[in-house]
């Protein structure tokens, strides 16, 4: 039988990733039943829809991230080109009878006589990320090559042109951020990363002037919210006033004020205001702090993955989680358009929760894995140990 070595004092992290999940998750909880209080009520008759909903899919996603902790993480590798398929397909699929409109926007497919919804532009990221580490751990010179370089943007040209037309201006920016990031981990020339966003920040000034209207007042309105208080500004404005009531300390936990239908999407994509009001600038403080912390653990196991496939994957669950968590302050504050975007791990939303804890599984089992080297591999015995 082949023997490993187990490596000592390297897997710290993996604890603080498990521990952390599990309070962002168990707050993200907390505070879905806090924010959703008076939609529950009013909407479906249960002030406690959200929180049996936010603990059922807490459940789900527990589920997921235990399976895919114990799945070894090279599976990837056979089905990254069917995954990625999979996701343009279910994007593509949006534009047919299958896609379910909600605010002028038709970001979810509906399935077993809509009973279940799931939504393509979240799943579409976690296929990028497993496409994209399978491609540039191949070869490394993939990252330095024109060719490559402009299949990848094509990849996620077409993934941003087809979440944009939902429209969903946020989700495309973070998709098209995910893989210029995961690029730059595989060897990618700084030069090449900002003249790739230079492309893509003149290719979306295009698309809005181009296409104007309704996207454009969404993209535009942040700058100027109170302007159109009651219009396009109206969920910045809310957002902004909660913020602002909550101040250092916050109003303390279930006593919000905008909640009570003041602010549209309070248990969503705008909880965090949420989270400031009722538990002030320190709340919020502690929250990002988790974050930071959850995020570098997850680059730690990338640095010290076994093989270059686990570092990128590793590496693209980082960036995918850091982009979201900073898109999403950035909504919040006014200081992005309110496309909509969601907290990872907090707000409510069964798919966006399961597929981050498919996610921080894979980051796990990568972990576990960066654990053991082949026997034959030259270390001190003293920081080994003989196992079979």
């Amino acid at each position: 039988m082949k023997k490993y070595r187990l490596k000592k004092n390297i897997h710290e992290g993996d604890y603080w990733i498990l521990i952390l999940t599990l309070g962002i998750s168990l707050f993200g909880i907390v505070m879905e039943f806090s924010a959703g209080y008076y939609v529950s009520l009013s909407k479906f008759g249960d002030p406690y829809y959200y929180l049996k909903n936010a603990a059922l899919w807490f459940l789900i996603g527990w589920a997921a991230f235990i399976i895919c902790s114990f799945i070894n993480y090279n599976i990837y590798k056979h089905i990254a080109i069917p995954a990625l398929i999979f996701g343009f397909v279910l994007l593509a699929l949006l534009f047919t009878p299958l896609g379910k409109t909600i605010n002028n926007a038709t970001r979810w497919i509906e399935i077993m006589n809509g009973r279940i919804t799931i939504m393509p532009g979240e799943i579409i990221k976690t296929c990028m990320i497993l496409f994209f580490a399978w491609f540039y751990a191949r070869n490394k010179e993939f990252a330095s090559k024109l060719p490559w370089i402009l299949f990848s943007l094509m990849i996620a040209g077409a993934a941003f042109f087809l979440i944009y037309k939902q429209p969903n201006l946020s989700t495309a920016i973070i998709t098209v951020a995910l893989v210029i990031g995961m690029m730059f981990l595989a060897g990618l020339p700084l030069v090449y990363v900002f003249g790739a966003m230079g492309a893509v920040a003149a290719g979306i000034v295009f698309l809005l002037q181009y296409k104007g209207g309704y996207m454009m007042n969404r993209v535009t309105s942040f700058t100027r919210p109170f302007e159109d208080a009651l219009g396009a500004g109206y969920q910045v404005v809310q957002g902004l006033l909660a913020l602002g009531s909550g101040g250092v300390l916050g109003v303390g936990l279930g006593n919000s004020i905008q909640k009570a239908f003041y602010l549209p999407e309070a248990q969503s994509d705008f909880i965090l205001a949420i989270i400031g009001e009722e538990l002030g600038f320190v709340g919020i403080l502690c929250l990002m702090a988790a974050y930071l912390a959850l995020v570098y653990f997850i680059f730690s196991v990338a640095l010290r993955a076994k093989d270059r496939f686990g570092m990128l994957l590793a590496g693209g669950v980082g960036i995918h989680l850091g982009l979201q968590v900073i898109l999403n302050i950035a909504v919040v504050t006014a200081s992005a358009p309110a496309t909509g975007v969601v907290l990872p791990l907090v707000s409510a939303g069964g798919n966006a929760l399961v597929l981050y804890m498919v996610e921080l599984g894979i980051v796990y089992n990568v972990s576990k894995q960066s654990r053991y080297i082949d026997i034959d591999e030259t270390e001190s015995e003293e920081r080994s140990e003989v196992i079979e």
